[in-house]
């Protein structure tokens, strides 16, 4: 090499690979570092808008239910105000979850109707003082189920929103289980004013339309297995089928 001695330039030819292993090494130290740290911020972001849209919702499904006491002027401003903090809340919900990576579940043993009881009780707060009357199904009592707790009560959280916000002041809204073999599903029935046919349509397409900030909720359905179903009727009301898989369920005969 140059007319250097053999092992002179097998030592500088070492000497040139370790450098170069040392260089590449300390570039892909900062790549990584770079990654973690987008990472962290991502997380970072999306936890702070979750938070966002959790503030949204609260605030939103108060000012529906105050509008509900009003007089019938007042009441379709404030009601509409509401629409329009609701609205933002989820398209806000929807991006979230169309940025969301795999949904990394932790499964735990819990009963289901105390979970139920829990979750109505959040939404029926929220409404302040409007009222819906939620009738749950004593066929909820002995169902144990094998679960991510936050996950799943976070989905029954965005359907139970939902139907306290197609309702009105004094409507019912029922919960009952349906088991099949392959199944269980959690079956929330409400007598509000339903989807229009559009929305159901353009839920068949993708995240949007499930119709007001679902997304998130199918997306935690859909990690244990299961789905997200929305029936509706225009004037008559609607049925959302929160579904698990049987296997979820293992107590069960």
């Amino acid at each position: 090499m140059f007319g250097l001695p053999a092992s002179l330039a097998l030592a500088l030819i070492a000497a040139v690979a370790v450098l170069f292993a040392w260089r590449l090494n300390h570039r892909l130290s900062f790549v990584e570092a770079a990654a973690l740290r987008k990472g962290h911020e991502a997380a970072m972001r999306g936890r702070t808008l979750g938070l966002l849209v959790q503030e949204l919702r609260a605030a939103g499904l108060s000012l529906l239910g105050h509008g509900g006491t009003l007089p019938p002027a007042l009441g379709a401003t404030v009601a509409a105000e509401a629409d329009r903090l609701l609205r933002l809340a989820d398209n806000l919900s929807d991006w979230l979850a169309a940025e969301a990576g795999p949904r990394v579940l932790r499964p735990e043993r819990l009963a289901l109707q105390p979970l139920i009881e829990e979750t109505v009780a959040m939404v029926a707060a929220q409404l302040g003082p409007g009222q819906r009357h939620w009738r749950l199904s004593p066929d909820f009592a002995p169902l144990i189920l094998q679960a991510d707790r936050r996950a799943l009560r976070a989905a029954l959280h965005q359907v139970l929103a939902r139907a306290a916000r197609m309702t009105r002041d004094g409507d019912w809204i029922d919960l009952r289980p349906v088991l099949t073999p392959e199944s269980l599903a959690i079956v929330v029935e409400d007598e509000g004013a339903g989807l229009p046919a559009e929305d159901l349509a353009a839920g068949a397409e993708g995240t949007r339309g499930l119709c007001f900030g679902l997304a998130v909720a199918r997306s935690l359905l859909e990690a244990h297995g299961g789905g997200l179903r929305i029936e509706s009727a225009r004037g008559i009301g609607a049925r959302a089928w929160l579904t698990l898989p049987r296997e979820r369920a293992p107590g069960l005969a």
